[in-house]
């Protein structure tokens, strides 16, 4: 599985493209904003998107999916459907968050624990990873070790967890019996900031590093 990490909107977040090398069939992750750049992108690289794929319902991950989708005439793919309610105020988050006026949707289907996502030939499994929002998944590509956490983990840091339905006991559970198990080496793409693997979190990240488990 190939990846390109397009930072979009004010918050930076990281919008990737995914693609099967064999194939060129492509998803992209969490298109925020900007889909320009997004398309710019897809085209520069010879991609054929497939699907457009969502971590959670905040604004700053799924604003441009609507018309990104409707631009490439593909689905919506998740989040899980505990997020319903975030994509269904997503014109008050945009005046909240000072983005452009943007429109509820409602995705093609949502995921759940266990469901599989194909992206060309190359699979992602999916993980509900419940805590910076009831209906936070995770995708996991384990033919090249990557993972696509969104905001459940970052380098240092975690999902922040004071929003409407957040929990910070819901999110340590989701760190360590969702992601830990998948392996140390796994790297993964966070919805900010750089890259890390679950070994360097599981030694030095102060909220959830293996000593403050023993």
């Amino acid at each position: 599985m190939k990846y390109q990490i397009i930072p979009v909107t004010p918050f930076q977040q990281n919008c990737s493209v995914i693609w099967c090398e064999k194939t060129l069939k492509a998803a992209v992750v969490d298109p925020g904003g900007d889909i320009e750049r997004i398309l710019a992108e897809v085209t520069k690289l010879g991609l054929t998107v497939e699907k457009i794929l969502l971590t959670h319902g905040h604004i700053d991950h799924v604003g441009g999916a609507a018309s990104l989708a409707a631009n490439l005439s593909v689905p919506i793919i998740g989040p899980h459907e505990a997020d319903k309610f975030w994509l269904e105020n997503l014109v008050k988050q945009s005046q909240n968050f000072g983005f452009p006026r943007t429109e509820a949707f409602e995705p093609t289907q949502y995921l759940k624990e266990g469901d599989e996502v194909s992206v060309g030939e190359q699979t992602l499994s999916v993980l509900h990873c419940p805590g910076h929002t009831p209906g936070h998944i995770v995708f996991y590509n384990a033919s090249s070790n990557l993972a696509w956490v969104g905001d459940v983990l970052f380098r240092g840091s975690i999902g922040r967890t004071d929003f409407p339905q957040s929990n910070h006991q819901d999110l340590l559970h989701s760190i360590t019996t969702k992601l830990w198990p998948l392996g140390k080496n796994v790297n993964f793409i966070p919805g900010h900031g750089p890259m890390s693997t679950f070994e360097d979190e599981r030694q030095h990240n102060p909220f959830v590093a293996d000593q403050l488990f023993d």
